[in-house]
């Protein structure tokens, strides 16, 4: 997998695991990924242990994901959110959106 490069494993029934990079270039095929993965049927839980880098638009999707997510009502658990991450939200404060 290069630096910039993101992948969504489905290992574990229900839960859509994130690895790699969610940044500015690998936002919108995030989106596009975990968004078709909820359309395709139930999903509980997005695990963000693989997350090696964020930035703020890997923030933008991670709450799109929940508010689509919600829409569908299909409540998502984040778990496992990488502390960069976290730290972000705090400063956005959006934290609590993120469950």
């Amino acid at each position: 997998m290069s630096a910039s490069a993101f992948e969504l494993r489905r290992d574990t029934p229900g839960t859509l695991g994130v690895r790699g990079v969610l940044s500015f270039d690998t936002a919108a095929a995030a989106w596009e990924a975990i968004g078709a993965a909820l359309a395709a049927g139930p999903v509980e839980r997005l695990d963000l242990a693989g997350v090696e880098r964020s930035d703020s638009a890997g923030l933008a999707c991670v709450l799109a994901v929940q508010a689509e997510a919600r829409r569908l009502g299909r409540p998502l658990r984040v778990q496992n959110l990488p502390e960069g991450l976290r730290a972000l939200a705090r400063v956005c404060e959006v934290e609590p959106l993120l469950g």
